[in-house]
């Protein structure tokens, strides 16, 4: 008897734990490899295993599509790059809720409506309650990064959607990595190389963080956009940050206050909901790659 398949939403819930965790392990790294050395080992394993597996084809790509796969690894380098460093500061699931924006100012862009405008006032009374969290622990710095994080991750799903038709299956994805790769090594270079050659088990380390932030989910991914819709797919997405919270709590002892929690909770609703809402000819097709963070 041949097994069933697994579920779809399955396959997309297995793909964020897989991320958010994976996140969480690099963070438990940063005081040996520091937030960009992190990145660095990060993109760069994650690179060589899709070029590995995918051995894309670019013979016959115009400039057009090699300025689509720039402009999708600068959106890459720029998210993973901004989220380390931002993590480095603020707890993993605030990070991954403030960096939730970049989607959801996409997925309302150019809406009049109000219920479109109702989900971002939602929103941004959800950052709001972060920056005014009675604590006073959440660094300003930090919220800034994992806001530069959130345009990237924008200028990521813009890319993605316009280079799509363009490149063959996940080709251009690839090589997008390759190019996030090129502009992060090098920021990273020296505090990975001097961890590293103390500790060379790191690059084991990181090449593991790579396969789970990268190689699995993606393979999850693409499975699961194949057997359901965008929108369902999107929705599932918006639940990142609150894996991201339990990530950060188990693997590094990070606990959340109750503002900090309810804040979350607004901003996944304003995202599940933006979503859940949107026009069907305003629901792109959502891109191969998870957000990293």
């Amino acid at each position: 008897m041949s097994r069933a398949p697994a579920p779809p939403v399955l396959l997309a819930v297995t793909a964020i734990v897989s991320v958010q965790f994976g996140n969480a392990i690099a963070g438990s790294f940063f005081d040996e490899v520091g937030p960009l050395g992190a990145a660095a080992l990060r993109l760069g394993f994650a690179a060589i295993i899709l070029l590995a597996v995918i051995r894309p084809r670019v013979r016959g790509w115009d400039r057009r599509t090699w300025l689509g796969v720039v402009a999708l690894g600068a959106g890459l380098a720029g998210m993973n790059a901004l989220i380390y460093l931002s993590i480095d500061r603020i707890p993993l699931g605030v990070a991954v809720t403030v960096e939730l924006l970049g989607p959801l100012a996409v997925a309302v862009a150019g809406t009049r409506r109000a219920r479109d405008l109702a989900w971002v006032a939602l929103a941004a009374l959800g950052v709001v309650l972060l920056g005014l969290d009675e604590t006073g622990s959440l660094d300003l710095l930090g919220l800034l990064l994992a806001a530069g994080a959130a345009a990237f991750w924008a200028l990521y799903i813009v890319a993605s959607a316009r280079l799509g038709p363009r490149a063959r299956g996940v080709d251009g994805l690839a090589m997008a990595m390759l190019v996030a790769a090129l502009v992060v090594v090098p920021l990273g270079a020296a505090p990975a190389a001097t961890a590293v050659s103390a500790q060379p088990v790191l690059l084991l380390t990181f090449a593991g963080i790579a396969v789970l932030t990268s190689a699995v989910p993606y393979a999850l991914e693409f499975l699961a956009l194949k057997r359901m819709p965008t929108r369902v797919f999107g929705v599932l997405s918006s639940l990142g940050p609150a894996v991201a919270a339990l990530a950060g709590l188990v693997v590094l002892g990070q606990l959340l206050t109750g503002v900090q929690l309810i804040a979350i909770a607004l901003v996944i609703a304003a995202s599940i909901g933006a979503v859940a809402t949107a026009r069907p000819r305003d629901v792109s097709p959502a891109p191969v790659v998870p957000p990293l963070a």
